[in-house]
């Protein structure tokens, strides 16, 4: 047989050996040995009728034939000759199994036989399906129970002496069989090609598993560095056998576990990590056997990728494999370096026992690379539920200057996650930053840049802040913001925008005013260096203005800052967010205060607004869009026709409307707020033309004929809202689920109904569909001027009987609930309605 073929059959040697022992039956008489002679002949030929059926089956066999496995066709050739070799011993005259020699002849052929056929049997393992394969198994296991049953009693007299000395011969040879199958495994191991490996590698696994290979010939043979040198090269297949060899070997011997500890044999190994989960798992699972090494634990760290492909299969699906890696990263854990690479893996807990229980610089080093690392929200709030926060606030409140640095910095990190805020409240830290933000002790100082940081982050959270709040902290932060660095003062900044921003902190920003905070920060308006100071302060300043009343803000302003705000809007290189906090500001100076109006019209505002306003994108800050609309409102005052025209000649009506396509229900409503404004003056801007009109020269060709005016109207000469297209998107704001620009959309939609065109506006609203969005608003209405107003619009609209008849009753159940539940200021304006409805007399109680 070849090499290959033997290595084939190995399974078969070691499954049968038991049975290929000497018997030694002394005892036996002739006569029952001339009957044992006869059986062995009869089984001999029964055996060969059947071999030559298979022989013959597997000869017809396409898939056989046709298949290009090498071993496959070997393994039927040496079936073959072992058979032929049998045929001519039955044909020899002279054959005669009453002799001895023959017998044990006989003996070998059935074995060799049998093994032929073991070896057609593994050589078509995942080649070919064998079609009687079942039936080649079955005849070789009676045949291995024949050679082993019928062996001849070898008798130790001086008469059969020969016969014993010639079995103790088939013994060795078998033994010798034995020896040489390792042989051949080990050699193809070494050196075969991937063809022939698999074969090689699935006997020497039987072999140690079995336990037929010694410990001593696996060190003999270089056993294992050949493996980890085949698991570095081979196919993926072949890389999983190994592994699972090389894990039997562990269990075996520890002496293997030494041999495998060699910094080369682990960098082959942790490259078995990366790839597919079987291979993984394996791989794992050995570096675990191995782990008990102290060697191992030295090592394999420090191998490149391996901390962060066991924190991967750590976080992996599969159980097993998580187990083990967990296992391996904690058995790892004791070095403090890869403590520090898990952590910046992702696997934080040995970080977390290193801060809890860890020595002073122990605590330190983790600290300070935790306050360095770039963690991610997920990171942050991981190590926050794994406990990191606790002990880095008492390093902070009873450590020495360095602990206090370094955990304060990596609080700093972890303060970033809203799910550590709380955490951070609950352990009483507010309390220790404070102090440390007004610490005058030079040593101290060093603190406060990030003190200042966690202050500003817990300020920030919607809950956590409220602590501020109540601790009233704001009048101290704004006493140092003149004292402090630049880096301070932006985080003292982002806190006192945090703290006064919340609805419940009307008294805090009371106290912040009366201290003098606005002017305290209107400096900072200035500041060209820092455009984080800049922006913190205007924001201030804006949050403050929203409170004031009357004149309370001009009194805190001056012109100078005025310009110094109009400087900031008109700027090509501030943020969209400063330029919303400086209109803001400017928005929030009373409407009626002529002098603040002269100030804008100097500086030239309003072309800059509506600018700004035309230029706006769908990503364009929301409050940019909502404060240009509010400060608008001034613009469009109906007392100064002269101002209004001054906005319509220069394209604020254009302006307003594309607010009301694409702003947010805020700045639609200013939007149609100004628009009213506008719109109320629609109607002595008619007449005034009509008169020009009939004594001058005829209308513009582009002035169209207006079906609610009666006359030529145009944006810029009437203020129309028909031709400014501005109707059908104030009914948009009725139709919508927001309710807060319900009351400037009725009160702009009501100016088309004025007393001397209340029946041609009725018109163009049924027209524009707008009669059923105000019979909802009056059932919805969470304002009770917008149901004023939906009411007072249908009064005027109902005039007109057959309008009664198309909307009277969808109307008249929201009318009758009004009448029994609504306000009492709306009951006239029902009972009127309802009277027009026939629904109520005219004499009724409710007028």
């Amino acid at each position: 047989m070849s090499v290959k073929e033997k290595t084939l059959i190995i399974e078969v040697v070691s499954s049968d050996q038991q049975s290929i022992t000497t018997t030694d039956d002394t005892m036996c008489s002739s006569q029952g040995r001339d009957s044992e002679y006869s059986t062995v002949q009869e089984q001999l030929l029964e055996f060969m009728e059947k071999l030559s059926s298979i022989l013959t089956e597997l000869k017809d066999d396409k898939r056989v034939i046709m298949t290009t496995s090498t071993p496959i066709q070997k393994a039927i050739e040496s079936l073959e000759a072992d058979f032929s070799r049998a045929k001519a011993l039955l044909e020899n005259s002279q054959f005669s199994p009453a002799h001895d020699e023959q017998h044990i002849q006989v003996q070998v052929i059935v074995q060799n036989l049998a093994r032929a056929l073991g070896l057609v049997l593994f050589a078509s393992h995942d080649v070919v399906e064998i079609s009687n394969k079942v039936e080649i198994e079955t005849l070789r296991k009676e045949m291995m129970k024949m050679s082993s049953i019928n062996k001849p009693s070898l008798i130790m007299s001086s008469d059969e002496s020969e016969f014993s000395s010639y079995g103790r011969e088939i013994v060795e040879e078998e033994d010798d069989q034995i020896t040489l199958d390792v042989d051949d495994v080990v050699v193809q191991i070494k050196y075969s090609d991937d063809e022939n490996l698999k074969c090689a590698l699935h006997g020497l696994n039987t072999l140690v598993l079995d336990g037929m290979i010694t410990n001593e010939r696996i060190h003999q043979e270089d056993m294992i560095p050949v493996l980890f040198n085949r698991l570095s090269s081979s196919k993926a297949d072949h890389r999983l056998i190994i592994l699972r060899i090389l894990k039997a070997l562990v269990a075996q011997d520890d002496e293997h576990k030494e041999k495998m500890a060699e910094m080369g044999n682990l960098s082959i190994l942790v490259k078995s990590l990366g790839r597919d989960l079987e291979e993984q798992k394996e791989a794992v699972g050995l570096l675990v056997s191995l782990s008990d090494v102290a060697s191992v634990k030295r090592r394999v760290g420090r191998i490149q990728g391996c901390i962060v492909m066991l924190v991967a299969i750590f976080n992996g699906d599969d159980q097993m494999a998580s187990h083990d890696a967990a296992n391996l990263l904690n058995s790892l854990s004791g070095n403090t370096q890869y403590a520090l690479h898990m952590a910046e893996a992702g696997y934080f807990k040995p970080l977390v026992h290193y801060l809890n229980q860890g020595s002073d610089m122990s605590k330190i080093l983790m600290a300070t690379a935790l306050s360095r690392m770039e963690l991610t929200e997920q990171n942050r709030a991981s190590l926050g539920q794994d406990g990191a926060i606790e002990p880095l606030v008492k390093m902070l409140t009873t450590g020495n200057l360095e602990s206090k640095q370094s955990s304060l910095n990596a609080l700093h990190n972890l303060s970033a996650s809203k799910a550590n805020v709380q955490c951070l409240i609950r352990s009483g830290i507010v309390a220790t930053l404070l102090q440390l933000l007004f610490s005058v002790t030079s040593v101290l100082m060093t603190l406060r840049e990030p003190a200042s940081a966690i202050l500003a982050k817990i300020a920030a959270q919607s809950e956590a802040g409220i602590v501020l709040v109540k601790q009233d902290v704001a009048q101290q932060m704004l006493s140092l913001l003149n004292l402090t660095s630049p880096v301070i003062q932006c985080h003292l900044l982002e806190a006192l925008n945090a703290i006064a921003a919340r609805p419940n902190a009307s008294r805090v920003r009371r106290k912040m005013k009366e201290k003098g905070a606005v002017r305290l920060l209107l400096p900072f308006l200035t500041e060209s260096h820092n455009t984080k100071i800049r922006n913190g302060a205007l924001n201030l300043i804006y949050i403050l203005s929203n409170d004031m009343k009357g004149g309370e803000l001009m009194e805190q302003l001056e012109e100078m800052h005025l310009n110094t705000l109009i400087c900031v809007v008109s700027s090509s290189s501030i943020t969209d967010d400063e330029k919303a906090a400086a209109i803001g500001i400017l928005s929030n100076f009373p409407v009626s205060d002529k002098n603040v109006t002269d100030v804008f019209m100097r500086a030239n505002l309003l072309p800059i607004l509506i600018s700004i306003l035309m230029s706006c994108t769908p990503t364009t800050s929301r409050l940019l869009a909502e404060n240009i609309a509010a400060i608008l409102i001034r613009f469009t005052l109906p007392s100064d026709k002269k101002l209004q025209q001054f906005s319509a000649d220069n394209g604020v009506i254009n302006a307003l409307v594309k607010l009301l396509t694409c702003g947010s229900i805020v700045a639609k409503s200013r939007s149609a707020a100004s628009l009213a404004q506008l719109s109320q003056n629609s109607l002595a801007l008619r007449k005034s033309r009509k008169s020009r009109w009939f004594s001058c020269t005829p209308p513009h060709p582009t002035d169209a004929f207006c079906q609610v005016h009666a006359c030529h109207c145009s944006t810029r000469s009437t203020f129309c809202l028909v031709k400014a297209g501005a109707v059908p998107l104030l009914v948009e704001i009725l139709q919508g689920n927001e309710r807060e620009g319900d009351e400037a959309a009725l009160t702009c939609l009501a100016t088309l109904l004025q007393d001397e065109i209340w029946e041609n506006g009725s018109n163009f609203l049924v027209k524009m569909s707008c009669v059923q969005p105000i019979i909802k608003n009056l059932e919805e209405g969470i304002s009770l001027k917008a149901q004023e107003r939906s009411l007072w619009i249908l009064e005027r609209i109902f005039r007109v009987e057959a309008y009664r008849v198309e909307y009277g009753e969808s109307a008249q159940v929201v009318l009758i609930d009004l009448a029994q539940n609504g306000e009492s200021l709306l009951k006239p304006t029902v009972a009127k309605l309802l009277a027009q409805l026939e629904l109520l007399q005219p004499q009724s109680s409710y007028f």
